[in-house]
């Protein structure tokens, strides 16, 4: 059971994630203050050092539990699931992820190419763990005859991990009227066609 003091400290530092995304995906991480992030978040500046040493530091606790909440959710949507039903889950999950996220799937897609930060280790972890759940399943759809043998496995979950970000941010930002539905299926049949 979690007391009155964790859920205040957890809800904190909810806000400053919320706050320190919001404003890196608009102004950049260089242009993004502490007191700019503590304006945000509606916290004294002294609120974002007790719970974060640093910006940096609260930047990368951003991606740990950014990416943490996307993989455990991956882990969720294909428990269970047949290989091809596992893929369309991975999907679907991806795309409301990032339709509930948008601000940060924008900082993730302009991040995971920059290697010069100082956050660039982590970031390479976390993205491995959650292209390792599309890997399990692209492995057990190879074992179960249901993708070609010859699939590889690594290029194919990196490629279907990259191709849902990028689609799914191009949908939000240039296609928002479009339907999770159609843009699912429109995703479905290039991994289909491909596989």
């Amino acid at each position: 059971m979690v007391d009155g003091r964790t859920r205040r400290r957890n809800d904190t530092r909810q806000r400053l994630y919320e706050a320190a995304v919001e404003l890196i995906a608009v102004q950049g991480f260089s242009a993004t203050t502490v007191d700019d992030i503590a304006l945000r978040a509606k916290v004294a500046k002294g609120t974002v050092y007790y719970n974060f040493a640093s910006k940096t530091a609260l930047f990368e606790e951003l991606l740990r539990h950014g990416i943490g909440v996307l993989t455990d959710e991956f882990r969720a949507a294909v428990e269970g699931l047949p290989p091809p039903k596992a893929v369309a889950a991975l999907v679907r999950t991806q795309l409301d992820y990032i339709r509930r996220y948008q601000a940060f799937a924008q900082l993730l897609l302009s991040e995971m190419w920059r290697t010069n930060r100082e956050w660039q280790q982590t970031l390479v972890l976390l993205r491995e763990q959650a292209i390792s759940v599309i890997a399990e399943t692209l492995k057990a759809g190879v074992q179960t005859g249901d993708l070609p043998a010859d699939l590889d496995v690594r290029v194919a979950s990196s490629a279907l991990f990259g191709v849902g970000l990028v689609v799914a941010v191009d949908w939000l930002v240039f296609q928002p009227d479009r339907s999770i539905e159609e843009v699912e299926q429109s995703l479905l049949n290039i991994v289909r066609r491909v596989s």
